[in-house]
């Protein structure tokens, strides 16, 4: 099958990241699949969530949100509506358990690392490369509490990147643009640590079902994506 940009079946977008993006936060990187450009800022507070005080544990969560223009049509900011909208609860509550899945809480400290991700524009995957971006953010974030002699120990155990992944007829593609997205039968998310561990897996038939064949090779062709993800990440920080 050839794909509208010339990519292979198997072939991820242009990957991009970007450390250090921004001034202020601990963690900052700019994330780019392809056209998808997500910001994802880490910001360190010296204190738990009330519902961990006293225990000894520190706190990862996760925020999401996209900028009015980041679609072909303008949408309205959360802050006009007066609440979020139910995908970016979903999609920032998918991040922060991608995140968690990646630090030893203990070993953080009764304090919170709250991940920002905000999509600059978005042509699919903006939650897959939110928290690809965001694992490079939160490692930044600790590497500052580390400098700073604020860790006794090291939280981040894990790396964690994520991919989609689709079936069109009974071809399966990695790494999704909209319109694949919008035209697949079948879209998936796949959430994965350096060991092969597998954190999430969200699997939509939006047509036809598929089958437990085609469920193994979305998966592995996923795996095989964020293994090559991996080595982005540990490029970004080499840098």
């Amino acid at each position: 099958m050839t794909r509208a940009d010339g990519r292979r079946p198997d072939q991820l977008r242009e990957i991009r990241i970007t450390r250090r993006y921004t001034c202020h936060a601990e963690g900052s990187v700019l994330v780019a699949f392809g056209r998808t450009q997500v910001l994802c800022t880490a910001s360190v507070e010296e204190r738990a969530p009330p519902f961990l005080r006293g225990t000894g544990k520190g706190w990862v969560t996760a925020e999401y949100s996209m900028l009015p223009r980041a679609t072909a049509q303008r949408t309205q900011r959360d802050a006009t509506r007066g609440s979020v909208n139910g995908r970016a609860q979903e999609i920032q509550r998918l991040i922060g358990r991608s995140l968690r899945a990646a630090v030893d809480l203990p070993a953080l400290g009764e304090r919170q690392i709250t991940i920002d991700c905000d999509v600059l524009q978005a042509d699919g995957g903006t939650r897959t490369a939110a928290i690809t971006g965001a694992w490079v953010a939160l490692a930044d974030a600790i590497a500052w509490m580390q400098a700073r002699g604020l860790l006794k120990g090291a939280p981040l155990k894990a790396q964690v990147a994520a991919v989609s992944v689709g079936l069109h007829g009974d071809t399966a593609l990695l790494d999704l643009d909209y319109a694949e997205d919008s035209g697949c039968d079948t879209d998936l998310n796949l959430v994965m640590d350096a060991a092969d561990g597998l954190i999430e897996i969200q699997g939509t038939a939006e047509g036809q079902r598929f089958s437990r064949a085609a469920l193994d090779r979305m998966v592995d062709l996923g795996m095989a994506g964020i293994r090559e993800l991996h080595a982005a990440q540990q490029a970004a920080l080499a840098s």
